[in-house]
């Protein structure tokens, strides 16, 4: 299993608007990053995510799981762009702030940090479960 982070303004798509989605989940569409797209075309069926809402919360608030592999992006007639289908797995005892990632030693080389403007980004074994440990989340 491979883990990610995705990235949303709560205003433009929520954690609660994807827990609403339940088991189906929804395409996590209209990512126009050549990166961001070629992460998602790395994703398989299970692989795990933590769901970070951008703009003023900055924190991650839940994990989400990969229910559909990459497929061309529904919001576009441009082929180019693929997206996933994610659904929520688990909402965090307790968000985990983008200050607290900084802080954290252990996490300093996350992507998150370094690039923080990339929509769909890798998480490393080591980083997820440092991050659900500050969470309070299990790591299953």
């Amino acid at each position: 299993m491979a883990y990610w982070l995705f990235k949303s303004e709560p205003s433009t798509w929520s954690w609660d608007q994807q827990v609403a989605k339940g088991d189906a989940g929804e395409e996590w569409d209209g990512v126009r990053n050549y990166q961001a797209r070629n992460f998602m075309r790395q994703m398989k069926l299970g692989d795990r995510g933590f769901f970070y809402h951008s703009q003023k919360d900055k924190a991650i608030v839940g994990i989400v799981e990969v229910c559909a592999e990459a497929h061309p992006d529904s919001t576009t007639v441009d082929d180019r762009w693929d997206c996933v289908d994610i659904k929520a797995v688990r909402p965090f005892v307790k968000p985990v702030t983008l200050d607290q990632i900084k802080a954290d030693p252990r996490l300093a080389d996350m992507v998150l940090v370094k690039n923080s403007r990339l929509s769909v980004q890798p998480v490393s074994d080591a980083e997820w479960a440092v991050i659900c440990e500050l969470g309070q989340a299990q790591t299953d």
